[in-house]
């Protein structure tokens, strides 16, 4: 019952909050249409599909942080250290996750929430479902903008310990709980933590996280 009133909260948590920082990102929006379109053209904007709460695909926005059409010859690919299909303003973005903004919409849309396991893509998936007991367990609830995993995992390459992180935060869920996360993920924000991270991530796939924009 505590479980499922939370949960109630932390939907409504989830679009007030998404809706008043749409509103207060608009800056953001006109910067990086502006500085993406000057640098390689339009579009700014990045879509990729990944997977969400109960296995549902859904479709993840970003702002574009690679050349167009990065995937277009090698499909899905983890992105390396240094990869240099990272624009100059896309390293920019990535190490301050301002290319994570649009992400914004899928919470309000009901896609994610600002905390929960990230969510990860069907080609990343159907693996873990083979290699990893339990992996599915991490769909019980909405992914995150961010999540335990991310802010307490240090390398947070290795899919076990990301999973063991996924499924700490679904048994201790609470709205505390999210806010200890959201505040420590500003942090990293502020002090231009996130690139230290995905620069750390290594997989089966390549070393990095999966690219494409």
């Amino acid at each position: 019952m505590q479980y499922r009133l939370d949960d109630i909260l932390k939907r409504a948590a989830d679009i007030v909050l998404a809706a008043v920082a749409l509103a207060l990102s608009v800056p953001f929006w006109l910067w990086a249409m502006m500085v993406i379109g000057l640098g390689d053209g339009w579009p700014f904007l990045y879509a990729q599909t990944r997977v969400g709460r109960q296995g549902r695909v859904f479709r993840i926005y970003k702002f574009r942080s690679m050349i167009k059409h990065a995937e277009k010859h090698t499909g899905p690919v983890f992105s390396p250290k240094n990869d240099r299909r990272v624009t100059p303003v896309g390293r920019i973005m990535r190490k301050t996750a301002i290319d994570e903004i649009p992400q914004l919409i899928n919470i309000f849309k009901g896609d994610m929430s600002w905390v929960g396991p990230r969510p990860a893509r069907p080609e990343e998936v159907a693996q873990y479902r083979r290699e990893v007991p339990r992996y599915d367990l991490r769909h019980q609830v909405r992914p995150g903008l961010t999540g335990m995993a991310q802010v307490y995992g240090g390398d947070y390459s290795d899919i076990g310990r990301k999973l063991a992180y996924d499924l700490q935060y679904i048994r201790q869920r609470s709205l505390l709980l999210d806010l200890r996360l959201f505040v420590r993920s500003w942090l990293n924000t502020l002090l231009g933590g996130w690139e230290r991270a995905r620069a750390g991530a290594q997989s089966d796939f390549g070393s990095g996280p999966m690219s494409g924009g």
